[in-house]
């Protein structure tokens, strides 16, 4: 089992930066990758960006590519999404997730653990 705990959430203005952080616990000797999702008011839940295990890889959906920037500490087990000129439409629940899977299927395989979610908000 890994347990995941979101934080760094909040209300920005639109053009503020953020930095969302995912810290992982449990089964961390164990190699997964990790992402991150989203889910806005009304509309279903997407892919943002996945990291692996190493770090090395990264692989972020077409729409997110050039303002997000996802990384990792493994010696903290942690995982950040660096949010750049956000915008009113990134204002969603932003959630972590693992799994023993590629980066690039992550959003297709449908993660196996998840965290609680952290709310952005971003006003105009």
């Amino acid at each position: 089992q890994v347990q995941l705990v979101e934080s760094g959430g909040g209300l920005v203005q639109a053009g503020d930066s953020l930095r969302l952080t995912c810290a992982a616990s449990g089964r961390t000797f164990s190699p997964y990758a990790m992402g991150w999702f989203r889910q806005a008011p009304g509309k279903e839940r997407e892919f943002v960006a996945a990291i692996s295990w190493t770090g090395i890889i990264t692989y972020y959906a077409d729409s997110m590519k050039g303002r997000f920037t996802i990384s990792k500490d493994n010696a903290k087990n942690t995982m950040y999404l660096q949010m750049n000129s956000l915008k009113p439409e990134d204002t969603a629940v932003y959630y972590c997730a693992a799994d023993h899977t590629a980066p690039q299927r992550m959003g297709v395989v449908g993660p196996a653990y998840w965290g609680q979610g952290t709310q952005v908000t971003v006003s105009s």
